[in-house]
């Protein structure tokens, strides 16, 4: 597999839940797991007012928080054999998106488990840096679920757009290995400047030159939330992995009105490969 350097975040809910699932990838890959223990900071000024003994008292707990945390993330990957690293990134938000951003140019997969996702400014911070900025694919590990980066069976969401046609190509190789690909489409677009004579054929046939062995479905949402509909047939046809494009609309239009991406980020409990 491509997959040689897993970055893995974690904050200070679940940091050790989190990171037992980042080691499971790294393991299974044989690949080397670098650990951000990431602090979003409250702001030295508030308004035009520079911040008192609060402030200090609360950035001295949190570093003291993250600073166990790194101990502890380093103990853990020892314990397992891991080749690794690990670094305490705190600072408020722009800083953060910076830094991931930095650190995702070196890396080939980002993992995020459910402790970061419940915080869902953290959350943003990761996507912005390293999926829109270093243009890196992202992992969604549910708990409660084994996730996998050797799957046997992957669905593909696809709508023609150029994000599922990124999120293909990221994951070309992934999908080689796999025994089967299902390309899934929610309420097709059937005009043809759109999905060509028939939509699903065209990728099909691009995936089935790289050897992948491909079945295509079309699928009505019945008024269901297309990601509720991609994840209940992910189920059916025990996918071991959803595979999707990051982001259809615009950045702002998805934040405010929300949408697949955003849905899927929040409150998914399957395992999900988003790349942009």
């Amino acid at each position: 597999m491509s997959f040689k350097t897993v970055l893995a975040m974690i904050g200070n809910m679940e940091p050790a839940a989190d990171l037992a699932r980042a080691m499971e990838i790294a393991t299974e890959l044989e690949a080397h797991l670098s650990v951000m223990v990431i602090g979003l900071a409250v702001p030295a000024t508030m308004g035009d007012f520079p911040a008192g003994t609060v402030w200090l008292d609360q950035r001295d707990q949190d570093l003291r928080l993250l600073d166990g945390i790194q101990k502890q993330t380093a103990g853990a990957c020892e314990a397992n054999g891991l080749s690794f690293d690990v670094d305490v990134v705190y600072a408020d938000g722009g800083f953060v998106s910076e830094e991931i951003h930095r650190r995702a140019l070196y890396a080939d997969v980002l993992v995020i488990g459910d402790g970061v996702r419940a915080d869902s400014m953290l959350t943003r911070r990761i996507v912005d840096g390293g999926v829109f900025e270093a243009r890196r694919p992202l992992l969604l590990v549910p708990k409660g679920r084994k996730t996998t980066l050797k799957p046997r069976r992957i669905l593909l969401a696809w709508n023609s757009r150029t994000e599922a046609a990124r999120a293909a190509r990221e994951a070309l190789d992934m999908m080689t290995w796999a025994e089967e690909v299902h390309v899934v489409l929610v309420d097709p677009d059937t005009s043809y400047w759109v999905s060509g004579g028939e939509p699903g054929a065209d990728v099909a046939a691009y995936l089935a030159r790289h050897g992948i062995n491909v079945v295509v479905e079309q699928l009505l949402s019945g008024d269901r939330l297309v990601e509720d509909v991609l994840e209940r047939h992910a189920l059916e046809i025990n996918a071991d992995l959803i595979i999707m494009g990051a982001y259809g609309h615009s950045r702002l239009r998805e934040r405010i009105f929300g949408g697949v991406t955003a849905s899927i980020l929040e409150e998914n409990k399957f395992p999900v490969l988003i790349a942009r």
